[in-house]
């Protein structure tokens, strides 16, 4: 529960009475707390970076910012093209929803999101939820997810007499990076505003990299350095908003676009070190969002979304079969929320989505699906001294259709439909809950159990002699267990001291798995997966102000994941864990603010995995780890506040892969200058 105390000073008023009285008397006024509506009230709290947080880090994407999170490990293939996806607590990407400003990002064709895509130039604040945001005043589709990472971008904000904001970035760094990018906010009515970010990206994506192998008996097959050839990029982003007030409400209108064009660098496998792989996306959507409290116990929330998503895949490499292939996504979202305050501690919501998704191509004996979904959430919410509980249940109706010429031509028929109810409940036991002397001390035990699936995407069903059409969905069961403490001081060399911890146990059933079957080694998609994972997240964060202008916070998080693949106790790699996760990782950020000047130092640590489902030596790799340093001045020239801006990254210059074969670079350096007027 987030709490505001506000103290109300009437002291016109007592002394007018004083006066009247013609006595001396005091007058003590009892603190008026204002809290959040129920309907709103988030029980779990997320893990949040916030705005002046992330202009610190050495990060330029989403993606980047999520690796200072516990529970989230991140795919990345290297270079600032690459491209980079995100897993939450082992269970995969496609279980992870990204909601921006509000509304989910879809990807119907493949289920993951680029997250390199999306710049933290404009971005306010970004937080994660596991299992789901625990406040029952949303869409039906945030009820989904087995995770949910949500995206803010900044609300114009203007100071007394100024009706326009203008902030120019520009930085240059190594790999030939050049970015550029400029927001611009503007005061239109008393109620009105509206905000334009632009961006401007080039890079080479050329970097040295060191490439070592060795043989299992020890010996060193090749040690060498190479340059990473074919990961240049060129992106525009355009983010623009028009944001409004109501009485009792607010509205927004978004239109984003994407566009680039970059070089796969590939593998680096039996010395190829360039590849003839190359992508352009072209995405596009317009979304709208409405929200109003229509009495004190009713509110209603609409949203409304149109995106186009365009894929054009070129493969000239002459060692591989040659492709140019264009792929088309669009999307139709709609949905409504609304929410009633039965009494002033019950209050209950229910929510419909309704999301199209049809994908066209050029490739042969293409089937052109299109998917119909709809979904319907029914939640209620209870709060009491020592018990705050909130329960709801999902119920998807998801309809799959082909285009009927192919259908008949190649045989394939389309996915039968899928009817889904899924449960969760969450609990939290406020223990404390105090506030004295403007210090504030908060300590809680939560728990929350949680159903969850996901849909095999159009290319997991339908992809030309791949997809299969039987499979079922995934489903996943989440089982959380932690704590939080957090106090804040008025006056204190400590001012901020926070502290969470959970342990949870997720399996996930019908995991789907590509699987070689049949003659000329074709592959086929099946439903033979199950993985149990057990984990353990810590968070804690601590804010020191030794001096009046001198503030030192740090940021610490630990994650323990233990992922067996329990498939088939037949496999070689039975209760083995499942590639790519690390037992142990964790990150680290230490800032140091004096007046001016801002020191920034971030940690990030991998433990050891495996690439491979079988646990044996020739598929481990090493644990790695990077070290980041920033620098920050602020100053005023001629009424104008600039600031410039040094960073190094991966300043031991560390050689690691986190995918195998996508060598990441060494030590490079961004520096950079911001204007605002």
């Amino acid at each position: 529960m987030k709490l505001l105390p506000l103290t109300l000073l009437l002291a016109l008023t007592v002394n007018a009475k004083a006066q009247t009285s013609q006595q001396d008397s005091i007058h003590t006024i009892r603190e008026v707390v204002i809290t959040a509506r129920l309907t709103q009230r988030e029980i779990v709290p997320s893990q949040s970076l916030k705005d002046a947080e992330l202009q610190r880090l050495n990060s330029h994407s989403v993606a980047d910012a999520l690796r200072y999170f516990s529970g989230i490990q991140l795919k990345d293939y290297g270079g600032v093209g690459g491209i980079k996806t995100v897993d939450i607590r082992s269970m995969g990407t496609h279980h992870l929803g990204i909601f921006y400003d509000g509304i989910e990002l879809g990807n119907a064709q493949n289920g993951q999101i680029d997250l390199g895509q999306f710049s933290l130039d404009n971005i306010d604040e970004i937080s994660l939820y596991n299992g789901q945001k625990s406040a029952i005043f949303q869409p039906a589709s945030d009820f989904g997810n087995a995770g949910s990472v949500y995206i803010r971008t900044r609300k114009p904000r203007f100071s007394a007499g100024k009706n326009y904001n203008l902030k120019l970035k520009a930085k240059y760094g190594s790999s030939d990076l050049v970015r550029l990018s400029g927001l611009w906010e503007q005061h239109i009515l008393p109620t009105v505003s509206t905000s334009l970010n632009a961006e401007h990206l080039t890079s080479s994506g050329k970097y040295k990299f060191n490439y070592r192998r060795v043989t299992p008996n020890g010996e060193v097959a090749y040690d060498t350095t190479a340059t990473r050839e074919n990961g240049d990029i060129r992106a525009d982003r355009i983010d623009f908003n028009v944001n409004g007030i109501l009485e009792r409400g607010y509205w927004n209108t978004k239109v984003y676009f994407y566009n680039s064009q970059r070089g796969i660098p590939g593998a680096i496998v039996n010395n190829v070190w360039r590849r003839g792989e190359r992508q352009g996306d072209l995405n596009f959507f317009v979304q709208n969002r409405f929200q109003k409290d229509i009495t004190d116990r009713f509110s209603t929330q609409w949203l409304a979304k149109y995106a186009f998503y365009r894929t054009h895949y070129v493969n000239k490499d002459t060692t591989q079969l040659p492709a140019d292939n264009r792929f088309w996504q669009q999307e139709f979202y709609l949905s409504t929320a609304n929410a009633y305050e039965i009494l002033p501690n019950w209050s209950a919501s229910v929510s419909y989505d309704f999301r199209w998704n049809k994908l066209n191509a050029d490739t042969y004996r293409f089937v052109f699906p299109t998917r119909y979904s709809n979904l319907i959430s029914f939640a209620t919410a209870f709060e009491a001294r020592f018990l705050r509980i909130q329960g709801s249940v999902l119920a998807s109706f998801i309809h799959d259709k082909l285009h009927p010429k192919t259908r008949l031509m190649d045989g394939m028929k389309a996915r039968d439909n899928i009817t889904k109810f899924t449960p969760a409940l969450f609990i939290d036991f406020p223990l404390v809950d105090k506030y004295a002397n403007g210090t504030s001390t908060k300590f809680s035990v939560r728990t929350f159990a949680k159903r969850s699936f996901r849909m095999p995407t159009f290319n997991d069903l339908y992809y030309t002699d791949l997809g299969n059409s039987n499979l079922k969905p995934e489903s996943a069961t989440q089982y959380n267990l932690g704590m939080v403490f957090h106090k804040q001081y008025n006056q204190s060399f400590v001012r901020n001291l926070y502290f969470q911890a959970d342990g949870y146990y997720n399996t996930i059933h019908d995991k789907i798995i590509a699987y070689p079957k049949g003659q000329q080694f074709r592959w086929t998609m099946l439903n033979l997966g199950r993985v149990h994972i057990t984990g353990v997240d810590v968070m804690g964060s601590i804010a020191l102000q030794p001096l009046s202008d001198f503030l030192i916070t740090a940021r610490l998080q630990y994650t323990y994941q233990d992922a067996r693949d329990v498939t088939d106790d037949s496999d070689t790699f039975f209760k083995h864990q499942i590639p790519y996760i690390p037992y142990n990782s964790g990150s680290a950020i230490v800032n140091l603010a004096y007046r001016n000047w801002t020191l920034n130092y971030s940690f990030i640590y991998s433990g050891k995995r495996y690439n491979q489902q079988e646990n044996i030596q020739n598929n481990y790799m090493q644990p790695w780890y990077t070290s980041d340093v920033s620098l920050q001045y602020d100053f005023t020239i001629f009424g104008t506040r600039c600031r410039t801006m040094l960073e190094i990254n991966n300043i031991l210059d560390q050689k690691y892969d986190v995918i195998l074969n996508y060598p990441m670079p060494g030590i490079n350096g961004v520096v950079g200058l911001q204007v605002e007027l």
